[in-house]
């Protein structure tokens, strides 16, 4: 069957696709047990955008944090009874047939493991252990390097398939990444953990099964940052470094290097992906796929379909049109606070749509739509304008993974349908991330021009894309002539033929709309971060680490846990500034 959506412009795409909204997350709490609206996130009007998995069952709860891991355990691993698991190859393979995970011990590091950071907030609210006493253990620091494995686990890496770059690159998997276990904690929230960077896999084809270092810190900070942003993410605990090394051409240009290599312990709800079920499907692996399918549906999605001993075709229409949704919501919080993931392949798209696998990501500086944060994206595929019309692509590969368990041709039309939402809903969840961005709390018709214009005055002039929308918050509208340097982005943006003229326009929709003015910057600042992690400082504190000097990733991690809120710390390190001179020379690859 051929696709009946004709994506919008690739033009209003470009001029649309920014915006933010502080989405309402459910969470548990591990100290009380009690649920709760995250105050990070209470102040949008908007209500609750995205849909948080983790947030199953909230019981009343121990506010005992565990002291030491020999009180601290895994729980029953549901998967290893319910999925097909080999644990027969131990070495890398091409291709292993008719199984969802593959049995594997990290590999220890030769060298002493040093611990460069943590989350406290993830130990202690997540995994419930004492984040003051429990990190400078040597036991700890054994756990989350993958040097020792604790009792009750079963480390397992996860075969799955994917499109990479548009075309199908069969099997893949879990190269260099080994799920540890799950961990139900005292709020009854359902954790996977997951040690990236340590050692070979069954999949790692070639590969040594390491992670670098500075792949393995902007991973740690950035996943922390975008959930303090307000995106749907994976979540990350740890960051240990060895003086093992590993072989890297970062730029693809035939200079070798040796890096130190780093382990970051990784949290999700689930691990499972589009590429989860593409592999299945691809290779007519029906039974698995339904094994897996039915799984995850029993799992992860009983707020939304009722739990059966045989699901029908209407469930797996239901669970598509879930994902489809979700992944659009998704996407466009990403758009709205710069975001570029850098690989959008299928395999990196999570069936729970959060965000995973922080590769060559980046966050605009200036506003410009063709910004393509991974250098070895050569033809742009994977731009920031691109990325709601990839969001469809992939939407539309996982529709053809689930073929294979509709009984019913009627249901595939039914799967069609449900595609087709994917840009509507794009559009409805982003035009009111957007209106939050301007201070707008009531729509308007003449918004959309308002903003397209606002947009085209930033990408003509070059503007910072963080600090415009954040400074509209300063905004005194006699600013006719003189934009005060105080406000240095937007005085960039005003020397626009057109900077007037969106000034009278914004004040005109402000009056229509009847916003007070104090409701219209406490709307901006909360909906509009002062702080985003940028490449430049990123760097810094990459090189920083690398010189055994971890306190700017203590830093930076600080300054991200709040970054709607203006910190004397972060200012003083430019952080809220226009990017120097020397980062426009950074790129980053798919080399980690």
């Amino acid at each position: 069957m051929e696709e009946r959506f004709v994506p919008p412009s690739r033009l209003l795409v470009a001029l649309f696709a920014v915006a933010t909204v502080r989405s309402h997350e459910w969470q548990s709490s591990a100290r009380t047990g009690t649920c709760y609206v995250n105050a990070n996130h209470s102040d949008t009007p908007l209500g609750s955008l995205f849909f948080t998995p983790t947030s199953r069952v909230c019981s009343v709860a121990d506010k005992t944090l565990h002291r030491s891991l020999q009180d601290w355990r895994f729980n029953s691993f549901r998967l290893l009874e319910q999925l097909p698991i080999d644990s027969y190859f131990k070495t890398p393979a091409r291709f292993i047939p008719r199984v969802i995970f593959s049995k594997i011990e990290p590999t220890p590091f030769r060298s002493k493991v040093k611990l460069m950071a943590i989350t406290k907030s993830v130990l202690e609210d997540i995994l419930d252990m004492n984040g003051d006493k429990l990190p400078g253990r040597e036991e700890f620091v054994d756990f989350v390097s993958g040097n020792v494995v604790l009792p009750g686990s079963v480390p397992l890496a996860h075969r799955y398939g994917g499109h990479q770059f548009g075309s199908w690159a069969n099997q893949l998997g879990d190269g260099r990444a080994i799920m540890l276990g799950e961990y139900v904690n005292k709020a009854g929230e359902h954790w996977e953990l997951q040690l990236k960077g340590s050692g070979k896999t069954p999949y790692s084809r070639s590969g040594d099964g390491r992670a670098v270092l500075r792949s393995s810190i902007r991973e740690f900070l950035c996943s922390e940052a975008m959930y303090h942003l307000g995106v749907p993410t994976s979540r990350a605990a740890s960051l240990v470094v060895s003086d093992d090394t590993a072989y890297r051409d970062q730029f693809y240009d035939g200079h070798m290097k040796q890096e130190r290599t780093a382990v970051v312990l990784r949290l999700a709800p689930t691990w499972f992906r589009f590429g989860s079920l593409e592999i299945l499907a691809k290779n007519g692996e029906t039974k698995e796929l339904k094994q897996l399918v039915d799984f995850i549906l029993r799992e992860h999605f009983t707020d939304w379909i009722s739990v059966r001993k045989q699901y029908v075709d209407e469930d797996y229409i239901a669970m598509f049109g879930l994902i489809v949704n979700k992944t659009a919501d998704m996407i466009a919080k990403w758009q709205s606070v710069g975001f570029s993931h850098g690989v959008c392949n299928t395999d990196n798209f999570s069936l729970l749509s959060i965000t995973i696998d922080f590769g060559p990501f980046g966050f605009l500086d200036a506003y410009n739509p063709d910004f393509i944060p991974n250098f070895s994206d050569s033809e742009g595929r994977y731009s920031y304008k691109n990325q709601p019309d990839v969001g469809l692509f992939n939407v539309n590969k996982l529709r053809e993974a689930f073929w294979p368990l509709l009984r019913k041709e009627s249901s595939k039309e039914k799967m069609h349908e449900a595609l087709d939402n994917y840009y509507p809903r794009f559009w409805r969840t982003f035009q009111r991330i957007f209106r939050n961005k301007l201070g707008l709390i009531r729509e308007d018709p003449k918004e959309r021009e308002l903003m397209q214009l606002f947009l085209s005055i930033l990408q003509e002039t070059k503007s910072d894309f963080t600090a415009s929308f954040r400074q509209l918050g300063l905004i005194n509208f006699e600013w006719l002539e003189e934009v005060p340097s105080t406000a240095w982005a937007l005085k960039k943006a005003s020397k626009h033929k057109k900077w007037t003229q969106f000034l009278k326009d914004y004040e005109e929709v402000l009056k229509r709309t009847k916003v007070a003015e104090i409701d219209r910057v406490k709307l901006i600042n909360a909906t509009n971060p002062v702080y985003i992690l940028r490449n430049w400082m990123a760097e810094r504190a990459i090189r920083a680490a690398d010189m055994n000097d971890f306190s700017e990733i203590w830093d930076l991690q600080k300054v991200l846990e709040k970054p709607f809120d203006e910190q004397a710390y972060a200012e003083e390190r430019g952080f809220s500034k226009e990017a120097p001179n020397w980062s426009k020379q950074l790129k980053v690859s798919c080399s980690s």
